[in-house]
């Protein structure tokens, strides 16, 4: 069994002491926050209009945060489970459904009733959502991927439209994959975390427009045991199914059941009723900060009012005391306009952020000039970046005071000099 805190980089400098809550959960020492939101009780009815939903989610919230608090501070139990009852994670999923009614799950606020399918809007998808792979994912941040991988699960479709995309196939392509109902998502981290991966990692495309299945999803994992059908519907996505690797039940569970803690790895731009829903079932986030504060991200991702609600939502989080590492993808001709802003922003509001200043950017999507979807207007952005870049990306971090070296230099591979 592989314990995920025993790894070396919980002893760098930048991540001493950093994500105690997630490591907690991974090892299960912890439960993870939905199974501690499963016995919290509210007292409405879930066919009850959706104000009075949004106000009982947001009268139980504290009470959900305070025992929270007690489990994480070791002073209370995970509570029994009132099976009868409906619980703040019933709720959640509810909550998803309706949202999907007049969909307002990202910053677009399409407003479209997906759940009818008859008008689409930003990521033009209706009520299904499909899956084009998941499996265990190696290259993943150290504290994501540790020995046994993260239990990745990739959507297709997206909110933003990155020219540059280096996952353009499925974020682009909304058939992408096959069609996966939530207990088929449940079965699929069910395997992924009985195999042994450190956590559960909802991705894409984005997640996102996705929440109403991740939501439900989740809300079956604790009791779930999956049937040979469910098995079937899952395995044919699964990337590294020919591995075998074993089930084995140490690996999952605490206090007698199933047990994972939840990673949203997400461009996190989420709308604030998505947030709420999130802060109650996810144990770590991994955002993406593209974009300074400029015109690049309407010009490169169709994405207005980007900057703001990306640090809208990152102060969230940080001010929930939430465990989280940010990425920035360092762009050609874009450490000013991009990654200066970005790292001073970081510097400013949460100089205690764990930072990847990631180097894998190389020319894909619209940017790739071997594609046949190539747009010569992103020429600009069809190479890599240069070591010249990359340096002064890392020195104006090091300038700054932020914490980006045991992310960004963790494999020592084409690290730069600073």
């Amino acid at each position: 069994m592989s314990d995920l805190s025993s790894l070396h980089v919980w002893r760098e400098r930048d991540l001493r002491g950093r994500m105690p809550w997630y490591r907690a959960v991974a090892d299960n020492l912890a439960p993870a926050k939905f199974r501690i939101a499963g016995r919290v009780p509210v007292s409405v009815s879930l066919s009850a209009p959706e104000e009075q939903l949004w106000a009982e989610l947001d009268a139980r919230t504290p009470q959900f945060l305070e025992l929270w608090h007690r489990i994480r501070d070791g002073s209370s139990a995970l509570p029994a489970r009132h099976r009868s009852a409906v619980s703040l994670l019933d709720l959640c999923r509810e909550l998803g459904y309706r949202m999907l009614a007049h969909c307002n799950f990202c910053r677009y606020d399409c407003g479209v009733d997906r759940a009818r399918g008859e008008k689409f809007g930003t990521c033009r998808l209706g009520a299904e959502s499909r899956v084009s792979s998941y499996f265990h994912h190696l290259g993943e941040e150290l504290v994501y991927r540790g020995a046994a991988g993260s239990g990745t699960i990739f959507f297709t479709s997206c909110n933003m439209r990155c020219a540059f995309c280096q996952n353009g196939d499925i974020s682009t392509d909304k058939d992408n994959g096959r069609v996966a109902s939530p207990r088929t998502l449940a079965t699929m981290a069910w395997l992924l975390r009985m195999e042994g991966c450190h956590n559960i990692n909802w991705v894409g495309g984005d997640p996102t427009i996705h929440l109403h299945s991740i939501l439900h999803a989740i809300s079956l994992l604790e009791e779930l045991e999956p049937t040979e059908a469910d098995l079937a519907a899952a395995l044919p996505v699964k990337a590294d199914w020919r591995f075998g690797f074993r089930v084995d039940r140490r690996l999952a569970e605490h206090a007698g059941a199933f047990n994972a803690p939840m990673l949203w790895n997400s461009n996190f731009f989420m709308t604030d009723p998505a947030m709420k829903l999130l802060r109650i079932v996810m144990d770590v986030w991994l955002p993406d900060f593209k974009f300074g504060p400029g015109s690049c991200a309407p010009l490169l991702s169709k994405t207005p009012f980007y900057w703001e609600t990306v640090t809208t939502n990152l102060k969230l989080i940080h001010d929930w005391s939430e465990d989280f590492t940010i990425r920035h993808l360092v762009m050609p001709d874009h450490v000013e306009c991009c990654t200066r802003p970005v790292l001073e922003w970081v510097a400013q509001h949460m100089p205690d952020a764990p930072v990847n200043i990631m180097d894998q950017y190389h020319p894909d999507n619209f940017c790739d000039p071997a594609s046949p979807k190539f747009n010569p207007k992103y020429r600009d952005l069809a190479r890599r970046v240069t070591r010249e870049e990359l340096a002064r990306a890392f020195r104006q971090a090091e300038a700054l005071g932020v914490r980006f070296e045991a992310l960004s230099c963790e494999k020592q591979i084409n690290r730069v000099s600073v």
